[in-house]
């Protein structure tokens, strides 16, 4: 036997859309940042690669 189907409640559905908003939010602010991290490690590399391709020492690595 299966139940009827239950109009959910309009205030819990209005809560859970703002909750999913922010969550979607949140993640968009964390991609982007994943993005730019991305972005400097690959401008990073390529640096270094012309360096090495052109003969230059690289510099000494800060630890």
């Amino acid at each position: 036997m299966t139940q009827p189907k239950r109009t959910p409640d309009p205030e819990k559905v209005k809560k859970t859309v703002e909750q999913l908003r922010e969550s979607n939010r949140q993640l968009e602010i964390v991609t982007l940042m994943f993005d730019e991290l991305i972005a400097k490690v690959d401008a990073d590399l390529r640096r270094e690669r012309l360096n090495r391709l052109q003969g230059n020492p690289s510099p000494a690595k800060k630890t």
